[in-house]
């Protein structure tokens, strides 16, 4: 078996950071206007990142949430958006077990969460809200903080920024980060 397993593609291969490991690889439909790659699209998971099939690294801490269907991976980038990976469904050959990759993408994005604290709005008895997360990259140092807005709230309610800075250092404290 090679280094890094069979048909890594080589412009995942080259942008792997020293240290950086493969967990798991699968292969996926080639991207939408893309010819295929030689052995084909895969879907490459790392100790730091989702590759996805045109190469782009997606950092374990910057994805918000994912889930898996029988025809696609589908996931959600802090900052960019939803992304669906189209999984690969060939009628001929051996069916594809897309598992391991789905147990190492809920473990890798589920390791970089510290804290992740959901605080009622306007009023404690409030069912919307704001979530607190504090992430932090696999094997990294540096902690993130980001809120998360429930739908219909205004970012720009000054109640709104009070409420979430109050939150925030109330939960630094008692977490000690």
């Amino acid at each position: 078996m090679a280094l890094f397993g069979p048909h890594l593609p080589e412009q995942v291969r080259s942008r792997l950071e020293r240290g950086e490991r493969v967990l798991a690889q699968a292969p996926v439909a080639a991207p939408a206007g893309d010819s295929p790659a030689p052995g084909g699209a895969v879907l490459v998971a790392t100790t730091r990142a989702l590759y996805l099939p045109e190469g782009r690294a997606v950092l374990w801490q910057d994805i918000d949430r994912a889930r898996w269907s029988p025809d696609a991976l589908t996931f959600v980038e802090e900052g960019v958006g939803e992304h669906t990976v189209r999984l690969r469904t060939e009628l001929t050959g051996d069916p594809v077990d897309y598992r391991r990759m789905a147990e190492t993408v809920s473990e890798r994005v589920t390791s970089t969460i510290l804290v992740n604290r959901f605080v009622p709005f306007p009023s404690t008895e409030s069912t919307t809200g704001f979530r607190l997360v504090a992430r932090r990259a696999p094997l990294g140092s540096e902690i993130d903080w980001r809120v998360h807005l429930g739908e219909d709230l205004d970012p720009e309610d000054p109640r709104l920024s009070e409420a979430v800075s109050r939150a925030l250092a109330l939960l630094r404290e008692q977490m000690g980060v």
